[in-house]
Protein backbone atom coordinates (compact mmCIF):
# COMPACT_ATOMS: atom_id res chain seq x y z
CA UNK A 1 0.00 0.00 0.00
CA UNK A 2 2.90 2.37 0.74
CA UNK A 3 4.36 1.49 -2.22
CA UNK A 4 1.29 2.39 -4.84
CA UNK A 5 0.99 5.72 -2.56
CA UNK A 6 4.20 6.57 -3.44
CA UNK A 7 3.82 5.90 -6.77
CA UNK A 8 0.88 7.97 -6.95
CA UNK A 9 2.35 11.11 -5.59
CA UNK A 10 5.32 10.63 -8.07
CA UNK A 11 2.90 9.88 -10.69
CA UNK A 12 1.04 13.03 -10.36
CA UNK A 13 4.19 15.37 -9.48
CA UNK A 14 5.52 14.43 -13.05
CA UNK A 15 1.61 14.53 -14.36
CA UNK A 16 2.03 18.24 -12.91
CA UNK A 17 5.07 19.45 -14.06
CA UNK A 18 4.60 18.19 -17.63
CA UNK A 19 1.33 19.93 -17.62
CA UNK A 20 3.06 23.27 -16.06
CA UNK A 21 5.51 22.83 -18.91
CA UNK A 22 3.05 22.36 -21.66
CA UNK A 23 1.39 25.66 -20.51
CA UNK A 24 4.82 27.50 -20.02
CA UNK A 25 5.50 26.87 -23.89
CA UNK A 26 2.39 27.37 -24.84
CA UNK A 27 3.05 31.24 -23.21
CA UNK A 28 6.73 31.60 -25.01
CA UNK A 29 5.00 30.82 -28.39
CA UNK A 30 2.36 33.06 -28.04
CA UNK A 31 4.18 35.94 -26.42
CA UNK A 32 7.02 35.43 -28.85
CA UNK A 33 4.59 35.86 -32.01
CA UNK A 34 2.58 38.57 -30.21
CA UNK A 35 5.76 40.98 -30.05
CA UNK A 36 7.58 39.70 -33.38
CA UNK A 37 3.82 40.76 -34.97
CA UNK A 38 3.89 44.33 -32.98
CA UNK A 39 7.01 45.39 -34.05
CA UNK A 40 8.19 44.06 -36.90
CA UNK A 41 4.95 44.17 -38.81
CA UNK A 42 3.64 46.84 -37.41
CA UNK A 43 0.30 45.45 -36.12
CA UNK A 44 -0.80 47.82 -33.29
CA UNK A 45 -4.28 45.62 -33.65
CA UNK A 46 -2.57 42.86 -31.53
CA UNK A 47 -2.77 45.27 -27.79
CA UNK A 48 -6.34 44.20 -27.27
CA UNK A 49 -8.12 41.52 -24.67
CA UNK A 50 -6.76 38.32 -26.88
CA UNK A 51 -3.32 38.67 -25.91
CA UNK A 52 -3.25 41.26 -22.88
CA UNK A 53 -5.43 41.13 -19.65
CA UNK A 54 -7.15 44.38 -19.17
CA UNK A 55 -4.57 45.74 -16.71
CA UNK A 56 -1.46 44.59 -18.18
CA UNK A 57 1.07 46.74 -16.15
CA UNK A 58 4.40 47.88 -17.86
CA UNK A 59 6.66 48.34 -14.58
CA UNK A 60 8.41 51.97 -15.29
CA UNK A 61 9.44 55.23 -14.13
CA UNK A 62 8.40 57.22 -12.84
CA UNK A 63 5.30 55.79 -13.18
CA UNK A 64 3.80 52.34 -14.44
CA UNK A 65 2.22 52.17 -17.65
CA UNK A 66 -1.18 50.63 -16.99
CA UNK A 67 -3.96 49.22 -19.56
CA UNK A 68 -4.20 47.72 -22.88
CA UNK A 69 -4.91 51.59 -24.51
CA UNK A 70 -2.01 53.38 -22.64
CA UNK A 71 0.35 50.37 -23.87
CA UNK A 72 -0.57 50.90 -27.50
CA UNK A 73 -0.30 54.34 -27.10
CA UNK A 74 3.27 53.88 -25.71
CA UNK A 75 4.53 51.68 -27.78
CA UNK A 76 3.18 53.11 -30.95
CA UNK A 77 6.07 55.68 -30.85
CA UNK A 78 8.26 52.80 -31.96
CA UNK A 79 6.36 52.51 -34.73
CA UNK A 80 6.23 55.82 -36.11
CA UNK A 81 9.79 56.64 -34.72
CA UNK A 82 11.58 53.98 -36.48
CA UNK A 83 12.00 52.34 -39.55
CA UNK A 84 14.04 49.55 -41.14
CA UNK A 85 12.95 48.12 -37.60
CA UNK A 86 14.23 44.68 -36.63
CA UNK A 87 13.19 43.21 -33.19
CA UNK A 88 14.99 39.64 -32.23
CA UNK A 89 14.15 37.55 -29.66
CA UNK A 90 17.95 36.09 -28.51
CA UNK A 91 16.98 33.62 -26.00
CA UNK A 92 13.77 32.85 -23.99
CA UNK A 93 12.54 30.97 -21.41
CA UNK A 94 10.24 30.38 -18.48
CA UNK A 95 8.53 28.60 -15.38
CA UNK A 96 5.53 28.80 -14.26
CA UNK A 97 3.49 31.90 -15.06
CA UNK A 98 7.20 33.76 -15.25
CA UNK A 99 8.70 34.04 -19.24
CA UNK A 100 12.69 35.79 -19.57
CA UNK A 101 13.50 37.25 -22.67
CA UNK A 102 16.97 38.61 -24.27
CA UNK A 103 16.21 40.48 -27.13
CA UNK A 104 17.77 43.04 -29.63
CA UNK A 105 15.85 45.96 -31.20
CA UNK A 106 17.91 47.85 -34.13
CA UNK A 107 16.16 50.88 -36.40
CA UNK A 108 16.41 54.30 -38.26
CA UNK A 109 15.21 57.23 -36.50
CA UNK A 110 13.40 58.81 -39.31
CA UNK A 111 10.10 59.59 -37.40
CA UNK A 112 8.94 61.30 -34.13
CA UNK A 113 9.14 59.94 -31.83
CA UNK A 114 8.13 60.64 -28.11
CA UNK A 115 8.37 64.43 -29.48
CA UNK A 116 12.22 63.84 -30.40
CA UNK A 117 12.52 65.07 -34.19
CA UNK A 118 13.50 62.39 -36.69
CA UNK A 119 18.24 62.39 -36.67
CA UNK A 120 18.03 59.69 -39.28
CA UNK A 121 20.48 57.96 -36.29
CA UNK A 122 21.19 53.99 -36.29
CA UNK A 123 19.55 52.38 -33.64
CA UNK A 124 20.86 49.06 -31.87
CA UNK A 125 19.66 48.10 -28.55
CA UNK A 126 20.24 44.97 -26.47
CA UNK A 127 18.05 44.50 -23.73
CA UNK A 128 16.02 41.66 -20.95
CA UNK A 129 12.81 41.64 -20.62
CA UNK A 130 11.12 40.21 -17.50
CA UNK A 131 6.85 39.06 -17.96
CA UNK A 132 4.19 37.49 -15.90
CA UNK A 133 1.25 35.56 -17.66
CA UNK A 134 -2.08 34.99 -16.84
CA UNK A 135 -4.34 32.83 -18.26
CA UNK A 136 -2.25 32.98 -21.67
CA UNK A 137 -2.10 36.45 -21.81
CA UNK A 138 0.31 38.96 -21.13
CA UNK A 139 -0.22 40.62 -17.75
CA UNK A 140 3.26 42.61 -16.49
CA UNK A 141 6.61 43.66 -18.11
CA UNK A 142 9.49 45.16 -17.20
CA UNK A 143 12.61 46.27 -19.32
CA UNK A 144 16.42 46.47 -18.50
CA UNK A 145 18.53 47.89 -20.93
CA UNK A 146 21.43 50.69 -20.73
CA UNK A 147 19.24 53.64 -21.71
CA UNK A 148 22.15 56.24 -21.40
CA UNK A 149 23.51 54.50 -24.56
CA UNK A 150 20.00 54.24 -25.83
CA UNK A 151 20.06 58.21 -25.76
CA UNK A 152 23.66 58.44 -27.08
CA UNK A 153 22.27 56.90 -30.30
CA UNK A 154 19.36 58.91 -30.46
CA UNK A 155 21.68 62.06 -29.91
CA UNK A 156 20.11 63.42 -27.17
CA UNK A 157 22.79 62.52 -24.65
CA UNK A 158 26.29 63.49 -26.23
CA UNK A 159 29.22 60.43 -26.46
CA UNK A 160 31.31 61.34 -23.40
CA UNK A 161 33.98 60.33 -25.93
CA UNK A 162 33.43 63.25 -28.04
CA UNK A 163 35.62 65.79 -26.26
CA UNK A 164 38.98 63.41 -26.23
CA UNK A 165 37.95 62.75 -30.05
CA UNK A 166 38.42 66.61 -30.46
CA UNK A 167 41.68 67.14 -28.92
CA UNK A 168 43.26 64.47 -30.35
CA UNK A 169 42.36 66.57 -33.17
CA UNK A 170 44.10 69.26 -31.92
CA UNK A 171 46.67 67.69 -30.72
CA UNK A 172 47.85 66.00 -34.24
CA UNK A 173 47.49 70.12 -35.53
CA UNK A 174 49.84 70.85 -33.21
CA UNK A 175 52.21 68.51 -34.78
CA UNK A 176 51.76 69.58 -37.79
CA UNK A 177 49.92 66.01 -38.78
CA UNK A 178 47.76 66.83 -40.86
CA UNK A 179 46.64 63.48 -42.16
CA UNK A 180 46.10 62.66 -38.61
CA UNK A 181 43.46 65.70 -38.65
CA UNK A 182 41.71 64.89 -42.12
CA UNK A 183 41.52 61.31 -40.47
CA UNK A 184 38.96 62.15 -37.71
CA UNK A 185 36.72 63.54 -40.73
CA UNK A 186 34.03 61.90 -41.86
CA UNK A 187 34.33 61.13 -45.79
CA UNK A 188 31.23 64.12 -45.98
CA UNK A 189 32.01 66.04 -43.37
CA UNK A 190 30.05 69.62 -43.91
CA UNK A 191 33.26 72.49 -43.46
CA UNK A 192 31.99 75.73 -42.90
CA UNK A 193 34.32 79.08 -42.56
CA UNK A 194 33.41 82.47 -40.82
CA UNK A 195 30.98 84.73 -42.67
CA UNK A 196 33.78 87.38 -44.17
CA UNK A 197 37.06 85.02 -43.91
CA UNK A 198 38.88 84.90 -46.72
CA UNK A 199 38.51 81.00 -46.65
CA UNK A 200 34.93 80.98 -46.94
CA UNK A 201 34.91 81.44 -50.59
CA UNK A 202 34.88 77.78 -50.87
CA UNK A 203 31.95 77.37 -47.88
CA UNK A 204 30.89 74.68 -47.49
CA UNK A 205 33.64 72.18 -48.16
CA UNK A 206 32.47 68.82 -48.28
CA UNK A 207 34.67 65.78 -47.59
CA UNK A 208 38.06 65.79 -46.36
CA UNK A 209 40.27 66.31 -49.64
CA UNK A 210 38.17 69.91 -50.12
CA UNK A 211 39.16 70.70 -46.73
CA UNK A 212 42.84 70.09 -47.22
CA UNK A 213 42.76 71.62 -50.47
CA UNK A 214 40.24 74.76 -49.52
CA UNK A 215 41.64 75.09 -46.06
CA UNK A 216 45.11 73.62 -44.64
CA UNK A 217 47.03 73.96 -47.37
CA UNK A 218 46.33 77.62 -47.74
CA UNK A 219 46.91 78.61 -44.11
CA UNK A 220 50.20 76.40 -44.42
CA UNK A 221 51.44 78.59 -47.51
CA UNK A 222 50.22 82.03 -46.78
CA UNK A 223 51.57 81.75 -42.82
CA UNK A 224 54.82 81.63 -41.35
CA UNK A 225 53.81 80.17 -38.21
CA UNK A 226 49.69 79.48 -37.74
CA UNK A 227 49.29 78.16 -33.76
CA UNK A 228 46.36 77.53 -31.37
CA UNK A 229 46.27 78.76 -27.75
CA UNK A 230 44.27 78.61 -25.13
CA UNK A 231 42.18 75.84 -26.38
CA UNK A 232 39.12 74.85 -24.09
CA UNK A 233 36.69 72.52 -24.86
CA UNK A 234 32.84 72.41 -23.78
CA UNK A 235 30.80 69.41 -24.23
CA UNK A 236 27.47 70.10 -26.12
CA UNK A 237 24.41 68.30 -26.20
CA UNK A 238 23.80 66.80 -29.64
CA UNK A 239 27.25 65.18 -30.04
CA UNK A 240 28.73 68.35 -30.40
CA UNK A 241 31.89 70.56 -29.15
CA UNK A 242 32.37 73.96 -28.78
CA UNK A 243 36.35 75.00 -28.41
CA UNK A 244 37.33 78.77 -27.91
CA UNK A 245 41.22 79.36 -28.51
CA UNK A 246 43.24 82.21 -29.48
CA UNK A 247 44.51 81.98 -33.32
CA UNK A 248 48.32 83.14 -32.85
CA UNK A 249 49.45 83.62 -36.36
CA UNK A 250 52.29 85.28 -38.89
CA UNK A 251 51.56 86.34 -42.53
CA UNK A 252 54.00 85.57 -44.93
CA UNK A 253 52.80 88.39 -47.43
CA UNK A 254 53.38 91.31 -44.81
CA UNK A 255 54.27 89.70 -41.57
CA UNK A 256 51.27 90.89 -40.10
CA UNK A 257 50.99 89.34 -36.63
CA UNK A 258 48.01 87.81 -35.74
CA UNK A 259 46.53 87.44 -32.29
CA UNK A 260 42.78 87.06 -32.71
CA UNK A 261 40.12 85.21 -30.75
CA UNK A 262 38.24 82.10 -32.37
CA UNK A 263 36.01 79.41 -31.53
CA UNK A 264 35.27 75.87 -33.26
CA UNK A 265 31.91 74.06 -32.96
CA UNK A 266 32.39 70.33 -33.96
CA UNK A 267 29.43 67.84 -34.41
CA UNK A 268 30.21 64.60 -34.45
CA UNK A 269 28.65 61.27 -35.52
CA UNK A 270 29.75 57.85 -34.29
CA UNK A 271 33.38 59.14 -33.80
CA UNK A 272 33.73 60.87 -36.64
CA UNK A 273 33.43 64.53 -37.19
CA UNK A 274 30.70 65.40 -39.80
CA UNK A 275 30.50 69.17 -39.39
CA UNK A 276 32.51 71.75 -38.56
CA UNK A 277 31.61 75.61 -38.14
CA UNK A 278 34.31 78.47 -37.53
CA UNK A 279 33.54 82.14 -35.77
CA UNK A 280 36.81 84.27 -35.51
CA UNK A 281 37.40 88.55 -35.49
CA UNK A 282 37.41 88.54 -39.05
CA UNK A 283 37.70 92.21 -39.25
CA UNK A 284 41.84 91.27 -37.34
CA UNK A 285 42.33 88.82 -40.23
CA UNK A 286 41.32 91.09 -42.94
CA UNK A 287 42.97 94.26 -41.25
CA UNK A 288 46.29 92.03 -40.99
CA UNK A 289 45.76 90.71 -44.73
CA UNK A 290 45.56 94.44 -46.13
CA UNK A 291 47.79 95.95 -43.59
Amino acid sequence: MKKLTSLFILTSTLLFISCDQYNINKDIESYTATWDEIVNNENLELFNEDNFTSDVTFIMSPDNLVGIEAAKEYYSNFISGFSNKEFTIISVFGQGDKIVKHWKFKGNHTGDFFGIPATGNLVELYGTTLVKMKGGKIAEEEDFFDNHSFLQQLGIVSNPENTGIIQGVYDSFSKGDIPSVLGALDANVIWNEAENNAYADGNPYIGPDAVLKGVFQRVGSEHEYFKLADIQLHEMSNNQVLATMRYQAKLNKNGAIINAQAAHLWTLKSGKVIAFQQYVDTKQLDDAINK
